[in-house]
């Protein structure tokens, strides 16, 4: 099955959305929700300077777990860390929508994505698409963003990934 995002492959273009739900029924629809954060004594989850909100670096944790652990090309496959991608830019959404409080606000600007991987391994940008093609099913149009994965050594809690993003109230 392609998806709308796989459609427009290569290009510039954010698919349009046909129907008129909001964010968070299209989340719904997707048997999905977004987390309450746990929150962290040493940093803050975002933090607004001017018009750009940046959100810390959010692991994928559901329910204080944290979802799964190694190194891709050694411990972890594409398919389980592009789920890792998936709960961990949820995070990334939620604290947006701490900063915005709403999820219909929410534009992201830039993402990157960090993906615990052995040298020579090279799929990063598989293990990111899982995280833009999510933000473009929730947000349509506002989802659309300037993206980088990188191939890290390691992460925190040897987490397979890690996603930080820019947004901006739309």
């Amino acid at each position: 099955m392609t998806t709308e995002l796989q459609k427009v492959a290569g290009t510039s273009q954010v698919p349009e959305r046909e129907t008129t739900d909001s964010a968070l029924d299209r989340l719904r629809a997707l048997g999905l929700k977004l987390p309450v954060l746990a929150g962290n004594p040493y940093y803050v989850d975002h933090r607004a300077v001017g018009e750009s909100i940046h959100i810390s670096g959010q692991l994928p944790y559901k329910d204080g777990e944290l979802l799964g652990q190694g190194i891709l090309g050694r411990d972890v496959d594409v398919e389980t860390a592009r789920e890792l991608a998936r709960h961990a830019v949820l995070n990334c959404l939620a604290a947006a929508v701490q900063a915005v409080g709403d999820l219909e606000r929410v534009r992201i600007v830039q993402m990157l994505v960090f993906v615990a991987s052995t040298p020579d391994f090279g799929l990063q940008s598989r293990v990111a698409e899982a995280a833009s093609e999510l933000l473009i099913e929730v947000l349509g149009e506002n989802g659309g963003h300037a993206r980088t994965a990188i191939g890290v050594a390691g992460l925190p809690r040897v987490s397979p990934v890690e996603i930080q993003m820019i947004c901006t109230a739309a």
